[in-house]
């Protein structure tokens, strides 16, 4: 049962969000004796920067996970922002510290990161190539930039511009890394992420092509409505190491813990007490 002292950390999106975090994060809270919880607030877009406001004068809030459509309009609404959430032009954790001010934080990027390395692919000196660059492939770059990439490759098949204005944070973030855009040729590259929508459904088509990508070039997806979508299918056939897109909610959610206090955990702790799909 909620009380007054409980810890609430709210996860903020559009009203018709399918909110998967709670069941999550809540059994593990509960299996680990910790007095919060996540609770899910669908908030109009209008109405979101008051409703934000009026959030944070709550006496037990600790934070707030933020979703589309709001990660943009929070950066103005926090105090402070990380150098990741700067790059990715995005905010996605709010964390309320003890002076009353607000660090704003994203880490969908760190949760791909991690799980690469997890999987044994050291990533310092690589090159990548990210294709997407919007809400996702943004911090997917960030937290590549930040794990030691020498180099970057961005295209975005929907908005040009998006891979410009990224291209731009990361060199002003991060002086010696190689950014070029505006091209999607897997060839030459260590990593390639498909950060864009396609592979949702079956007869999309691939993000690039699967026959200029080397046999032992590891590939990352984003897709989580499926596991092995057509792109990791072909990528599995070359003989390429992959990662699934729901590997990137479940290594993510340990990163979040540590950002609001709660300690930390493993991904296989949250998938084997989650109430969703591991």
């Amino acid at each position: 049962m909620l009380s007054g002292r409980t810890t609430l950390v709210a996860h903020l999106g559009y009203p018709t969000f399918a909110f998967k975090a709670p069941l999550i994060y809540n059994p593990w809270f509960e299996k680990n004796g910790i007095d919060a919880v996540v609770v899910p607030m669908g908030v109009q877009v209008p109405d979101y920067p008051d409703f934000f406001r009026a959030l944070f004068h709550l006496t037990n809030i600790r934070g707030a996970l933020v979703t589309m459509p709001h990660k943009v309009t929070t950066i103005s609404l926090v105090d402070e922002i990380t150098a990741s959430a700067k790059v990715a032009g995005a905010v996605n954790a709010v964390l309320l510290r003890e002076d009353g001010s607000l660090l704003g934080d994203q880490f969908d990027g760190a949760g791909f990161v991690r799980g690469v390395q997890r999987k044994g692919f050291d990533l310092d000196g690589k090159k990548a190539l990210v294709v997407g660059n919007g809400g996702v492939g943004s911090p997917i770059a960030a937290s590549l930039a930040a794990a030691g990439v020498r180099a970057i490759s961005l295209f975005d098949p929907y908005l040009p511009a998006a891979s410009e204005g990224l291209a731009e944070r990361l060199r002003e973030a991060y002086p010696t890394l190689e950014v070029t855009t505006g091209a999607t040729d897997p060839a030459g590259h260590d990593l390639v992420v498909n950060a864009t929508p396609l592979g949702m459904k079956d007869d999309d088509p691939l993000p690039m092509d699967v026959d200029r990508i080397g046999p032992g070039t590891f590939v990352g997806e984003v897709v989580m409505k499926r596991e092995i979508t057509p792109f990791l299918h072909a990528a599995q056939d070359k003989g390429c190491p992959i990662q699934v897109g729901k590997d990137m909610l479940f290594e993510q959610i340990p990163a979040y813990l540590e950002f609001f206090g709660f300690g930390t955990t493993t991904p296989d702790e949250l998938r084997a007490v989650a109430e969703v799909d591991g």
